[in-house]
């Protein structure tokens, strides 16, 4: 069993290491043929022109996931901590289900949801508080859509978190005269701080990842603008609409997106192994 375990591991590492060198050895080239600086700060993407800047879809992917984390992250970790300390049994038994359920989803039926309910009532907002007309595909009906999707990763991993923190701090937190609601958000709540922390990143996983959902209701146009109520394409969106029928340096361009994508993720990741360890420390 050692033998087993041993090699499940060096098989997942070496699935890491295969998609960094396939991303890298194909995606590098490009980078150096376009222009480091003129990839990355490029303002415009036209392909039939061997123009290729994706700032405005690394702008997408950082609006869109920001506005995710702002919508989905205080909803998410106040359901956990309601369903940890607050709800009641017989209804536990109903809304755990429920939030686990949402992370069985596939991307296209949200992506529906999202054309059929978000994007109408964008529109109907807009017209009726900005007196605009737009067509709901937006930056908001994507970050609200996507505020929805990590709202089971949050809730879950949250939830464990709490339940994890060891039931004598609560109990010395009331001893001392701390009320129910005082004892867990100042005592219960910074103990998890590292499990919550982990559900955020692997929701930030998941929005800036996601793709199917955010074509179908962000508008999918490369531009820059920082309105909320206008389209914009992402760089998970920018791979999937065009990797079918690109060739030559315009596919280069798309697997140099996609080194992109997975140099945030590293990022994120850092960042929150960082966090962690200064928070043990």
């Amino acid at each position: 069993m050692h033998i087993v375990f041993f090699v499940c591991a060096l098989a997942s590492i070496a699935a890491v290491v295969l998609i960094c060198l396939f991303l890298f050895a194909n995606g590098i080239p490009a980078m150096k043929e376009i222009g480091l600086l003129n990839f990355l700060t490029g303002a415009k993407w036209k392909p039939g022109n061997d123009i290729y800047g994706i700032l405005p879809m690394i702008l997408g992917s950082i609006y869109i996931t920001a506005g995710a984390v702002v919508i989905g992250v205080p909803v998410g970790l106040l359901t956990a901590i309601f369903m940890a300390f607050y709800c009641p049994k017989k209804l536990y038994g109903l809304l755990k289900p429920c939030t686990e359920l949402l992370a069985g989803i596939p991307s296209i039926v949200y992506g529906f949801f999202g054309m059929v309910i978000i994007v109408p009532a964008v529109r109907t907002v807009a017209h009726v508080v900005f007196h605009v007309d737009i067509s709901g595909s937006s930056i908001l009906a994507a970050s609200v859509l996507l505020g929805i999707m990590i709202l089971p990763t949050v809730i879950g991993v949250s939830e464990a978190a709490l339940r994890a923190v060891p039931s004598a701090y609560y109990e010395v937190a009331v001893a001392k005269g701390a009320r129910h609601e005082r004892a867990i958000f100042t005592v219960m709540l910074p103990a998890a701080k590292s499990g919550v922390l982990a559900g955020i990143v692997l929701g930030i996983g998941r929005a800036i990842g996601e793709t199917m959902a955010v074509i179908m209701v962000a508008g999918n146009q490369p531009r820059l603008t920082g309105n909320m109520l206008k389209g914009i394409r992402t760089m998970t969106a920018n791979i999937v609409i065009e990797m079918g029928y690109a060739t030559g340096l315009h596919r280069e361009a798309l697997i140099a997106t996609g080194v992109v994508l997975f140099v945030f993720i590293l990022i994120i990741n850092l960042t929150f192994s960082i966090l962690k360890r200064r928070k043990q420390a």
